[in-house]
């Protein structure tokens, strides 16, 4: 055997040697292969946030607590609250309890300048007249209010060219009234006995005015 062959036959065992020893150090492949992925975490989306969705998104519920605000009624106050910002028939049916009161009172005890304040012309006419008789007869009262057991909001109208407001409100209120003639005998009552009082009452007021103060304009039972 040459010395040239013999070169060639170490060589080939030299390559054969070295590839065995990369083979051992990197492993081996077959076919294909992925590139291995690395784990970045995909941040999850949110659900939104549930909402109370009123339908049409244009429900008051200032109005839709007391009264369906698709009614006439409803309605009505809708156009109130659109001429005067300031107005909230929440606050105004505190009021209207409050005013309840101070009138009932007022008559039980012939505070005709209360009564004046809160009373339209046509409305305080008879009740002037009926204390004015009271008096005549030389009859005095003794009164005490117990509370409101209902306020509740029947109806409402506006008018468009008056820009008159009017709400009606039915109340139930307790009080005690004994009713005494000049020589101090009971005519009407009983000390300490409670009765109930129903009235449906209108109150009216002009939505433009700067005067935010409401008057009774009608009364029923």
């Amino acid at each position: 055997m040459g010395s040239q062959m013999i070169q060639i036959i170490i060589l080939a065992a030299i390559a054969l040697f070295l590839i065995l020893r990369l083979r051992n150090v990197l492993g081996t492949r077959e076919g294909f292969e992925k590139p291995q992925e690395t784990s970045t975490p995909v941040p999850q989306r949110r659900s939104p946030r549930p909402f109370d969705v009123i339908d049409g998104g244009t429900v008051d519920p200032d109005i839709a607590d007391v009264i369906d605000p698709t009614s006439p009624s409803g309605q009505a106050l809708i156009e109130m609250k659109r001429v005067d910002r300031t107005f909230s028939v929440s606050d105004f049916s505190h009021g209207a309890r409050s005013a309840y009161e101070m009138i009932v009172m007022a008559y039980e005890n012939g505070d005709l300048e209360t009564l004046r304040r809160f009373l339209s012309p046509e409305v305080f006419g008879p009740f002037e007249a009926a204390i004015a008789q009271r008096n005549a007869k030389g009859y005095t009262v003794e009164a005490t209010f117990a509370g409101v057991r209902e306020v509740k909001l029947v109806d409402a109208h506006y008018d468009a060219i008056s820009h008159e407001g009017d709400i009606t409100m039915r109340f139930t209120g307790e009080l005690t009234s004994v009713v005494r003639d000049p020589e101090g005998r009971i005519v009407e009552g009983a000390p300490g006995e409670l009765k109930q009082q129903r009235d449906v009452w209108t109150f009216s007021r002009d939505m433009t005015s700067e005067n935010p103060n409401w008057q009774l304009t009608g009364t029923g039972g």
